[in-house]
């Protein structure tokens, strides 16, 4: 199966979101997550010249489940509409994350809506030494892929507590999200040249997710 299909067979999941549907074309899914795993198992190889403790790393542990997860939202779809690969990415540690959706494709990292603890240690390194953090979002390596820090519509109005009014950081401070993200089109991915465009990504976010992590591993 080329990378085509995982488009082709996204869209058919979108238009036909049901158990019965999911049921016959079982063996569809299936091609197209393997394809997707295949395209996975290139990345990685790539990024562990870089990173050799990502040879550890299998493709299906990056994946997640096609189901969503309905217990506290009912109303979502029974599948979801994309196949992701996440490397190290969570709510306590940044990452990098890939995204492939018929409805929008991107890739990106830092670290999402991070548990109030790591988010307090995070303000706490901008209080310390925000000024690197502001430079390293509007320099390259960044800047050669991404645009910066993304907007935060979940930012503070004001400073957090604690913090004064008038830091020279508040900016940064405000923020519940620290992550830089590109768009990428279904052209870009199909490509055979998709490997190296997302070493190319993964490379450009190292100095926010450094940065980021230090943050979060600092003990006092």
């Amino acid at each position: 199966m080329s990378k085509k299909q995982i488009f082709t067979f996204l869209r058919d999941l979108t238009a036909n979101n049901s158990k019965e549907w999911m049921d016959a074309n079982r063996k569809q899914y299936q091609l197209a997550k393997n394809t997707w795993l295949a395209e996975i198992a290139l990345i990685l190889k790539r990024l562990a010249v870089h990173n050799p403790t990502l040879e550890q790393i299998k493709p299906k542990e990056t994946i997640m489940r096609i189901n969503n997860n309905r217990r506290f939202q009912p109303d979502k779809p029974l599948y979801k509409d994309n196949f992701g690969c996440s490397i190290g990415m969570s709510m306590s540690n940044p990452g990098f994350y890939i995204h492939l959706s018929p409805s929008g494709s991107f890739v990106g990292g830092g670290i999402y809506r991070p548990e109030k603890e790591v988010l307090q240690k995070i303000r706490e390194a901008i209080d310390y030494d925000g000024a690197r953090l502001r430079q390293l979002a509007s320099t390259p390596p960044l800047t050669d892929f991404y645009a910066g820090l993304d907007e935060d519509d979940q930012a503070l109005k004001t400073a957090p507590r604690d913090f004064p009014k008038d830091h020279p950081e508040v900016e940064l401070l405000r923020r519940k999200n620290f992550t830089a993200i590109r768009a990428l089109s279904e052209k870009e991915i199909i490509s055979d040249d998709f490997p190296a465009l997302m070493e190319k990504a993964y490379l450009s976010l190292q100095p926010l997710n450094n940065y980021l992590m230090q943050a979060v591993e600092f003990e006092e």
